[in-house]
């Protein structure tokens, strides 16, 4: 008698033009290895019927169509094993049929085949604008993977959000250029060669722009000047939200994408550096009723997207359609989702473009209580992980300060960005918010603690920080939109003049604003963030809008590391000087009081004058200085800092508030001397010799440390 090895669930009991299959597996959604084939699992509320459609790679035409039979299906789920597949050549998809009827919100179509919401790779873009192959019939089709990657011990690692320096990277941008030198640009592979650049700078954690599978052939267009093809180079539009843009990797056009990425997280961490995903669950590449039926729309349009009552798109998003991410299931697809990146590429954070419409209702009203963002904050898998909202959208919801954080979410704060500029290029009447920015906003964030704001002056969407100071107005001439396109407001000064110059003086003024603003960054309390390139003076020529381009405009040129060495070995430095003082890295607010009886408060706040800050009038200095003995909340001991500003287009005294008679100001930064002399090395500061004042230069910065000698 033969030996029974296999469960009976294993037994096919139905046959299709010679494909075996039986009844499924409701649960897990998607497609799953199991013994002896794959378990398929889909769900659609309002279809009729569903037909999985099985393609070997690349093949224009399926080479099994299987229609679920009714007793397959459990409530709204249809669910399937097929046996005997060849898993790793396989591709796969769905036809629904079902009503089109617009204005009740249905859109089926049979003659579609649709994508798995839930598939863990796409077939059709493998590698980055390579003309795909036409085929109407099925263009972005779902794929298997396989999860045997071997992570060693690897887990993430959980760095205390107050020591994070965040450094945000597009993939392609950071490595494309000839000038990176490494053997693979543009991929993760290359973010991977320069792990050690990373390290010597001072990053700590990356995150990613949209990794997630998207198509850069979206909304492609000729410039109509150059001819150069104009394409979705960001990849803020989803195609789908499990799997890795398989473009973005040197082993993509061989299937090895998840491979690779986890390659690089596994790397990065052995190197202590975290990284985090900006991911897109706001909307989708589908667009409104103009737009194709790749997966969603065709699946259960009514479910996944939200809809006026008279079945159009709403457009919270700006992009045509609207995530429809309160609905319970398109809720659950969320979790999941940030669930499998968590588990299966340990992610360490997610950034959440546009989060505001995460907590819009199914009719877009905002919700006090929104269901998604509680659900993420108290999931256990997630526990650990870092969550961050973009705390508005396209539709007018400004929730900076007041994000439904249930103490979970931090922010990025577009109100430090926004003060920031407008103190740093000498704005009368912002010294008193300028005040709340250093301090961690704690007017916004008095209930949350400093880590709930992550602050930035620049970010990809806007003016990198050298064209910040070297540009009053955008110049997007190139997007194709006759400059119609991009923020008008971006709080710039030029320093005199529009553009590239000549001037040494001006061109020395932009180099001391730029060194002014990562100062003004790393003595912030708060969670720092750097653009990728700022260190290195990096321009995009003015243009605060460069989503369509796949070229200079968008590639960090390495040869600015030479080219602007002062500007880079400065920003090196003050990194540094934040990492090694932990007073700048509270968790929580500063209290203004001398809790500690040191005889001196956590932060006390200057003018030109010690213990006098002119918070009210047209000033446009302020200083600061924190007692070490406060560093990390009283929990670490730390040197006296003193920073004075002057944004003052003069230079002005500022007299020094008095140290304990063992201690003596030490100097460690001045932005007004000239490159190697606007810092000195940690523990090397020397001791200035007049004790009572400093002359800080126009529009400059000083730092002192308060030390023995």
């Amino acid at each position: 008698m033969a030996e029974i090895d296999t469960r009976i669930d294993y037994y096919p009991t139905h046959e299709c033009d010679g494909i075996k299959y039986r009844k499924g597996h409701v649960l897990p959604f998607g497609a799953s290895i199991v013994s002896h084939g794959v378990n398929f699992s889909i769900y659609s509320a309002a279809a009729t019927s569903c037909s999985l459609v099985l393609f070997k790679k690349n093949a224009s035409l399926p080479f099994a169509e299987i229609p679920f039979p009714e007793h397959f299906m459990i409530g709204n789920v249809y669910s399937m094993i097929v046996f005997d597949l060849d898993t790793e050549n396989l591709e796969y998809g769905y036809r629904m049929d079902g009503p089109f009827d617009p204005a009740a919100g249905h859109r089926f179509d049979k003659n579609n085949i649709l994508s798995d919401p839930y598939a863990k790779a796409i077939g059709g873009r493998e590698v980055w604008l390579e003309q795909p192959k036409p085929d109407k019939l099925y263009p972005f089709r779902s794929r298997l993977v396989f999860e045997d990657f071997d992570w060693e011990d690897d887990k993430p690692l959980q760095i205390p959000f107050e020591d994070l320096i965040i450094y945000e990277m597009h993939v392609r941008s950071f490595t494309k250029s000839p000038s990176s030198g490494v053997k693979h640009p543009g991929t993760f592979a290359g973010i991977n060669e320069k792990i050690q650049y990373l390290l010597e700078l001072g990053i700590n954690c990356l995150e990613l722009m949209p990794i997630f599978e998207f198509d850069e052939f979206e909304h492609s267009k000729k410039d109509p000047v150059t001819g150069e093809l104009l394409v979705n180079y960001w990849g803020y539009s989803t195609l789908n939200f499990f799997s890795p843009k398989s473009g973005y990797a040197a082993m993509g056009k061989y299937g090895m994408q998840v491979d690779e990425l986890k390659t690089l997280i596994k790397q990065l961490h052995k190197h202590g550096i975290e990284i985090m995903l900006d991911v897109v669950f706001n909307h989708t590449a589908e667009g409104d009723h103009r737009g194709p039926s790749i997966s969603f729309k065709g699946i259960d349009n009514k479910t996944y997207y939200m809809l006026t009552p008279e079945g159009y798109y709403f457009n919270f998003s700006g992009t045509g359609n609207t995530l429809n991410c309160n609905h319970p299931v398109v809720r659950s697809m969320v979790r999941d989702c940030l669930r499998y990146w968590v588990s299966e590429y340990h992610i360490d954070g997610f950034r959440f473009d546009l989060a505001a419409i995460l907590g819009r209702a199914q009719d877009g009203s905002p919700l006090n209580n929104p269901p998604l963002l509680e659900s993420l904050a108290h999931d256990p898998i997630l526990a650990k992980c870092k969550l961050i909202a973009e705390a508005w959208d396209a539709g007018g919801l400004y929730q900076v300060g007041t994000f439904p954080a249930y103490g979970r979410w931090a922010e990025w704060n577009g109100m430090y960005r926004d003060t920031i500029r407008k103190f740093l290029k000498g704005d009368a009447g912002v010294v008193a918010d300028f005040s709340e920015r250093i301090q961690g906003s704690p007017e916004m964030y008095s209930k949350r603690g400093a880590n709930a704001g992550i602050n930035f002056i620049s970010c990809h969407d806007g003016f990198t920080l050298y064209d910040m100071v070297s540009y009053n107005q955008k110049h997007n001439e190139a997007n194709g939109e006759n400059n119609m396109d991009g923020n008008n407001e971006n709080d710039s000064w030029n320093c005199g003049f529009e553009g590239e110059t000549d001037d040494i003086f001006i061109n020395t003024l932009r180099q001391k604003q730029i060194k002014n603003a990562m100062t003004m960054l790393m003595v912030s309390q708060g969670v720092p963030m750097i653009l990728m390139g700022d260190e290195m003076g990096r321009t995009q020529h003015g243009n605060n809008n460069t989503y369509c381009h796949d070229n200079e405009l968008n590639w960090l040129d390495w040869n600015l590391i030479e080219t602007n060495a002062g500007l880079y070995n400065f920003i090196k430095h003050i990194i540094n000087f934040r990492r090694c003082h932990p007073v700048l890295r509270n968790k929580e607010h500063f209290r203004g009081s001398d809790y500690m009886n040191t005889g001196y408060t956590d932060i006390s706040l200057h003018g030109t004058k010690p213990w006098q800050a002119d918070l009210s009038g047209a000033g446009r200095v302020f200083a600061f200085m924190l007692d070490g003995s406060y560093a990390k909340n009283g929990n670490l001991s730390d040197d006296t800092v003193y920073v004075a500003m002057n944004m003052y287009w003069e230079a002005l005294s500022f007299e020094l508030p008095r140290l304990p008679h063992d201690k003596y100001w030490h100097i460690s930064v001045n932005t007004d001397m000239p490159a190697p002399f606007d810092f000195h090395q940690l523990s090397h500061e020397p001791c200035i010799e007049n004790q009572q004042s400093f002359l800080v230069g126009p529009r400059s910065i000083i730092i002192l440390i308060g030390k023995e000698k």
